[in-house]
């Protein structure tokens, strides 16, 4: 690509924000926000549903664990991928292709395990064909989270960003932790319904993107991959380390939470998902208190998120290693929800502060892959430490939150803490096109 077209390029990245109306942002952050909201709700409503139906069925801890695993890692493979094909098509159409993904993926895996309780499939022909059904979600569902930050990205200051880019990030990390109370709701009227309530509702959300999401951004159809943002890009690397462990952190808890009660507390299984319930009702909470009152409303920077949520999730995760009763275990899981509240949208907006604005999709794809590390990491690391010792697990999460703050103070994430006078640049940028890829 020329100068002259990059320069071209530039302007327009810059002008959209102008371009859409104050209402049409209202309006696409909104639908934006409810659709990643019911994504990361499909991401772990299997966790809730699918294993105790997949004991009945005869299916083993590592066959399932399989499942969730190839899913995972094309999630994680492909999320740049999509990322960077949202700055060449658009950010709408990657957005679609992902909810469809997501719809089908969901729906036929409740099919699937309608035809195993009714016996119409042998376990193995079963088997391959949820491996198959599961991986539509990895390799397609990856998209949407991609596309939908770039497309904020595009739409917002840089004074903007931080809260903007925060609330979308946000609701695929909060959906994570509401899905499986929808699940356990649902579940009362029949075992399967969610699965079928969460496709019926990817798919709609897919028609009120198609037919009310603006966009009128000209996507680059051409290719250059010499300024395509690279996996190793020094303005990238802290925040996908931070976005690792932040994932590496929220799976463990959730995924190991009700084994490390029971052992413990030595309590009955009963008992076990009652306390459970009740510490992932609070972590939801302080997860939606974070992202929907102390983000929106304190204006708080990058930094200033990043350092609380990492200092909130090492308390919370400190009280896990000390001896365990029920009100423990329920400030613990609190306090990481509001620290996973503030560090997972600091990380989704510091990395698109970070780059410049044609970036926006390929660090939005980057960004999105780390958040299904942790599903990979819990089975094939996490489980087999928990096995030899029961804290093991947050004694990993606990030291990486350490690293997590050594990378902060080492970086030159500091100048993410800057103030922007959006009346002066949008005054430079509007008489000197020159100065818009500082902005």
């Amino acid at each position: 690509m020329s100068d002259n077209n990059k320069n071209e390029q530039k302007v327009t990245d810059t002008l959209v924000v102008a371009l859409t109306s104050p209402e049409e942002r209202r309006r696409g952050l909104s639908l934006l926000f409810v659709t990643l909201l019911s994504l990361g709700m499909g991401q772990s409503l299997f966790f809730a549903i699918f294993p105790p139906v997949a004991r009945d069925l005869g299916l083993s801890e590592i066959q399932v664990s399989a499942i969730f695993t190839l899913s995972a890692v094309l999630w994680v493979v492909l999320s740049p991928v999509w990322g960077r094909l949202s700055d060449h098509w658009g950010r709408k159409p990657v957005i679609l292709i992902g909810l469809a993904g997501f719809g089908v993926s969901t729906g036929g895996f409740g099919v699937l395990l309608l035809l195993g309780q009714d016996g119409v499939l042998p376990l193995m022909t079963l088997y391959v064909l949820m491996i198959i059904v599961r991986a539509i979600f990895g390799l397609f569902g990856s998209g949407t989270p991609s596309a939908a930050q770039a497309y904020v990205a595009d739409r917002t200051t840089r004074q903007e960003r931080t809260s903007g880019v925060a609330a979308i990030g946000a609701a695929f990390g909060m959906g994570t932790v509401v899905g499986p109370g929808f699940a356990a709701a649902l579940a009362g009227i029949h075992l399967l319904l969610p699965f079928f309530a969460l496709s019926a509702f990817a798919l709609v959300g897919a028609l009120a993107i198609y037919l009310f999401l603006p966009e009128r951004r000209q996507p680059r159809l051409k290719r250059d991959k010499k300024t395509e943002l690279k996996l190793m890009d020094p303005r990238l690397r802290p925040f996908l380390f931070m976005g690792i462990v932040v994932s590496l952190s929220q799976a463990a808890v959730m995924q190991v939470a009700a084994f490390f009660v029971m052992d413990t507390m030595h309590i009955s299984s009963g008992e076990t998902a009652q306390i459970v319930g009740i510490g992932m009702m609070s972590m939801a909470m302080a997860t939606l208190f974070a992202q929907l009152v102390l983000i929106p409303k304190m204006d708080l920077s990058v930094r200033t998120l990043l350092l609380s949520g990492i200092w909130v999730n090492i308390v919370g995760i400190g009280i896990l290693l000390i001896p365990l009763s029920t009100s423990s275990f329920v400030i613990a899981m609190t306090l990481q929800g509001l620290g996973m509240g503030l560090m997972r949208p600091g990380v989704a907006a510091g990395a698109s502060l970070a780059v410049e604005a044609h970036e926006q999709g390929g660090a939005a794809g980057f960004i999105s892959s780390t958040a299904a590390v942790g599903i990979i990491f819990v089975p094939l690391i996490a489980m087999p430490v928990y096995l030899i010792l029961h804290t093991g697990p947050f004694w990993i999460a606990f030291f990486l939150s350490f690293g997590m703050l050594w990378i902060l103070y080492k970086s030159d994430i500091v100048s993410l803490a800057d103030p922007v006078d959006i009346d002066d640049v949008e005054e430079q940028t509007m008489s000197d096109p020159s100065r818009h890829s500082k902005y």
